[in-house]
């Protein structure tokens, strides 16, 4: 899996709230030297000319949903992997809605294999909890499995843990990471009656935010916070879409002393109830895109430290399964390859700067996971890297989709920025659209 060694030089190099020129000596996976200036001391060594890039820690997603096993029609480990190192993602972190669900040991081993196999990028998965599988939970070794995921009132793929006995009870027995899907089906059941009734199966996809409402998300976390308070448990909380929730976070402790932590997904900082028009069930996610009043809390929470890391949530689906009336168009949608690029658009329209979203989608995710090396520019860290050419727009067209599903929820948008190339584990995995045909990809560890 070695490569040759790897020196990149007169890069912006981005770590730690500083921007600084500079060099970097990649050595045996490692990052062995940062530097103003290093030289390549043989022929043997790889050099990129980085001027005028940004050299970036690839960011680490925390929340994806590659689709294998079972669901392959809709996407893979290997097709969804290779989308991600082109998007500038070195790192994921996979749920356990799959078919079968990773919620016993044997299932979950099942999937280490196939990405040991297949996966292009750096690997980690959820434990999935049940009501009923409290004895394979406790079993997970935290040192290699990244946490567990629990879909409290809501749940994609059957796994709604909503007996509140053995809530309370996993939340009081383990020490792994609870990450929660916070949505409360009975609020969500009562909505949907509601627009059935009137509309039938066909209602219209601007009710969806009105259907997965502000209440079910918030009655659904704040019961989950109380929980983790009162028991202690160490819980983060994913794809946060709604200003009335951020008022259950605070700034006022540093991430690693946070008992609670809080997410934010690309797809509730870039669109809008304004784009159902046009994007129709094809922007339809769980929970819902909601109004740009939400949107621009989720953005002041992301700035001010309330909303600790940005992910994606990448769950595709087929264009034929989106292509359904509301009641039977799945919600989700693909976002590994353009969340590094959507994000950069961000940093030109001056939403936020480029400390900050590294920050965010590198530095805290690895600090969040306790991931070992990872996350960082850092002398003896792991050489996840990424270069950004800030000023090289491209549209996002069918033809340069790197899904399995074949679509993207940004289709026709131009981006100013692109991911010029990726290094996992010290090799070059992706340069300018091309792939190596080197897999460096490891499974994450952590120090716990």
């Amino acid at each position: 899996m070695q490569g040759k060694s790897i020196l990149i030089k007169n890069a912006r190099i981005v770590n730690e709230g500083e921007i600084f020129n500079g060099d970097v000596l990649i050595e045996n996976q490692f990052i062995s030297e940062i530097s103003d200036s290093i030289s390549a001391k043989n022929s043997n060594i790889q050099v990129i000319d980085a001027e005028n890039k940004f050299l970036l820690p690839g960011m680490i997603d925390d929340q994806v949903h590659f689709r294998e096993p079972g669901l392959t029609h809709k996407a893979n480990i290997a097709t969804e992997s290779k989308a991600a190192i082109a998007g500038g993602i070195t790192s994921f972190i996979e749920m356990p809605n799959t078919v079968p669900q990773a919620t016993t040991i044997e299932k979950l081993e099942e999937k280490f294999k196939i990405a040991a196999e297949t996966s292009c990028a750096n690997y980690s998965f959820m434990f999935g909890g049940t009501n009923d599988n409290l004895e394979e939970i406790l079993k997970v070794d935290s040192k290699n499995v990244a946490g567990l995921k629990l879909f409290l009132g809501s749940s994609t793929g059957n796994m709604l843990v909503d007996n509140p006995e053995v809530l309370e009870q996993i939340f009081s027995s383990t020490d792994l990471i609870i990450s929660v899907h916070c949505e409360d089906e009975q609020t969500i059941r009562k909505n949907t009656q509601k627009y059935i009734a009137e509309y039938g199966d066909d209602i219209p996809i601007k009710y969806h935010p009105l259907i997965r409402s502000e209440d079910a998300c918030y009655l659904s976390s704040s019961k989950a916070i109380e929980l983790a308070k009162k028991t202690g448990a160490r819980l983060h909380v994913f794809h946060l879409s709604t200003a009335k929730e951020m008022k259950l976070f605070t700034n006022k402790k540093p991430l690693k002393d946070k008992k609670i932590t809080a997410e934010v997904c690309i797809h509730h900082l870039w669109f809008s109830d304004d784009d159902y028009d046009k994007k129709g069930t094809f922007i339809k996610w769980n929970p819902a895109v909601k109004s740009s009043t939400d949107r621009e809390a989720l953005w002041e929470a992301l700035l001010d430290d309330r909303i600790d890391v940005i992910a994606t949530d990448h769950a595709p689906h087929t264009g034929d399964e989106k292509n359904n009336p509301y009641t039977k168009a799945p919600s989700g949608g693909p976002l590994v390859q353009h969340a590094v690029v959507a994000l950069m658009e961000a940093y030109h329209r001056e939403q936020i700067s480029i400390e900050k979203i590294v920050e965010k989608m590198a530095h805290n995710p690895a600090i969040l996971f306790q991931i070992e090396k990872r996350g960082f520019i850092k002398k003896g860290y792991y050489a996840d890297l990424i270069l950004v050419d800030p000023h090289n727009p491209w549209t996002v067209t069918k033809d340069n989709i790197l899904y399995k599903c074949g679509w993207s929820p940004f289709e026709e948008t131009t981006f100013k920025s692109r991911i010029t190339h990726t290094i996992i584990n010290g090799v070059l995995v992706y340069h300018n659209a091309q792939f190596s045909k080197q897999n460096a990809a490891m499974r994450l560890t952590f120090d716990r």
